[in-house]
C-alpha cells in the first residue's frame, strides 16, 4: 500500500517513475492506474536476478526503499530460512539498489535522494502481546535505521542525502485487516496521542518532503509517522 500510494503521488507530481515488485499483477493494475511508468517485475530478495533487472535502470534521482516481508516465528522457533529471506529482503535489497542508483548519481556528478521505509519497531517493542513473534522483522527495521546513517555519512560528500520514515500501523489492506479487532487495536491506540493509526497518505506525504529539496538540510535522520507513540 505504501509503495503504491508512493508511485501515485509521484507519478501526479510529473516525476518518470520505475515502480518494482516480484508480483506483476500489481504492476500491471499500477501501470493501468499511472500511465507511462516504468515497470520491473523482480523478486528483491534475489541478488543475482536483482542485478540482472536493475543494473543498467536509470537514470535515477530518487530512490525509495520499500520493499518489505514479515514472517512470524517465536524467537525459539526462528529458522535459517525466514531469517535469511527476511533479512535478504528488508535489509540486503537496500543495500543493493542503493548502491546502484548512487554509483548512477556518482558518475552523472548530480545529487539526489534515498529515502528507506523503517517502522517505529526499530526503536520500541510493542507494549502487549497482540504483536510477539516479530523478532527477526524488528531486527531489520533496527539495523535499516543503522544502515541509512551509515549511508548519509558515506554519501553526503556526493550530495546524496539518506533518511528513514517510521510509520506505526498504516491502514493498508493489510493493516485494516490485522487491526479490525477493537480490543487489540485499543492496545495500540491507546499509547499514540493523537488516537489514530496512520494513512497511507500521512506516509507517503513524509517520503514526498524527505525527497524533496524542501528536506535539503536532512540527511541520516528517522523520521517517525507515529502519531505520538515514541513520545509515550
Amino acid at each position: 500500500g505504501i509503495g503504491r500510494g508512493t508511485v501515485k503521488a509521484l507519478h501526479a507530481l510529473g516525476a518518470a517513475v520505475i515502480a518494482v515488485s516480484r508480483t506483476n499483477t500489481d504492476l500491471v493494475s499500477l501501470s493501468e492506474q499511472c500511465p507511462g511508468i516504468e515497470t520491473v517485475c523482480v523478486d528483491l530478495g534475489d541478488w543475482e536476478a536483482t542485478e540482472r533487472a536493475l543494473g543498467s535502470v536509470g537514470p535515477v534521482d530518487l530512490l525509495v526503499n520499500n520493499a518489505a516481508t514479515l514472517q512470524m516465528q517465536p524467537f525459539l522457533e526462528v529458522t535459517k530460512d525466514v531469517f535469511d529471506r527476511t533479512f535478504n529482503v528488508n535489509l540486503r535489497s537496500v543495500v543493493q539498489v542503493s548502491q546502484i542508483v548512487a554509483r548512477g548519481l556518482i558518475q552523472r556528478g548530480v545529487p539526489g535522494s534515498i529515502v528507506n521505509v523503517s517502522s517505529m519497531v526499530a526503536h520500541v517493542t510493542f507494549p502487549n502481546r497482540a504483536i510477539t513473534n516479530h523478532s527477526v522483522y524488528c531486527s531489520t527495521k533496527g539495523a535499516m535505521d543503522m544502515l541509512t546513517k551509515a549511508m548519509a555519512l558515506e554519501l553526503g560528500p556526493h550530495k546524496i542525502r539518506v533518511n528513514a520514515v517510521n510509520p506505526t500501523v498504516v491502514m493498508t489492506l493489510m493493516g485494516q485487516a490485522n487491526w479490525s479487532n477493537p480490543q487489540k487495536a485499543k492496545t495500540m491506540l491507546d499509547r499514540i496521542p493523537l488516537g489514530k493509526f496512520a494513512e497511507v497518505e500521512n506516509v507517503v506525504d513524509a517520503i514526498l518532503f524527505l525527497l524533496s529539496d524542501r528536506s535539503g538540510m536532512t540527511t541520516g535522520s528517522a523520521v517517525p509517522v507515529d502519531g505520538g507513540f515514541l513520545a509515550t
